[in-house]
């Protein structure tokens, strides 16, 4: 087996345990309901989750990416390779500057009192959010499995 193809099973295992790990984000919060310790649980649980396996995972994801287009028969300048790198930035950027402190903002709203209208706007604030980062990586494996041409 030849080390591009190491290479791309490690990318294509952390790119699942990356986007795996934050799809199952709506549903620990659907589950904890509108129980105070449930809720604060659930939003530590996510953000161990982020800290420990999505975002090291999408790390190596990008790291694995850098390295099979050098030792692959590819290019930086290819139409999808580019847009994934530019959208991966994009997620990046998101996830520190947008993400993570509307994650922090609904876990002290929850804090407060997660039946309140102000819990109720950081939480949907957070979902679109995380829904909006979801989608882009989503776009990202698109390219990355279609391969679409300009």
């Amino acid at each position: 087996m030849s080390l591009y193809v190491i290479l791309k099973i490690l990318h294509v295992l952390a790119a699942i345990t990356a986007l795996g790990a934050n799809l199952t984000y709506p549903f620990w919060l659907r589950r904890a309901g509108t129980d105070r310790d449930r809720v604060l649980d659930a939003l530590d649980g996510i953000r161990a989750l982020d800290r420990r396996v999505a975002n090291p995972a999408y790390i190596v994801v990008f790291i694995l990416g850098i390295f099979l287009v050098l030792t692959g028969n590819l290019s930086f300048t290819t139409f999808w390779i580019a847009a994934a790198i530019v959208l991966f930035i994009v997620v990046a950027v998101l996830g520190a500057v947008a993400y993570a402190p509307a994650l922090r903002r609904q876990e002290a709203e929850a804090r407060a009192d997660v039946r309140s209208p102000a819990y109720a706007a950081a939480a949907r604030r957070q979902n679109v959010i995380g829904g909006v980062v979801t989608l882009l990586v989503v776009a990202i494996v698109f390219l990355m499995v279609a391969k679409p041409t300009l």
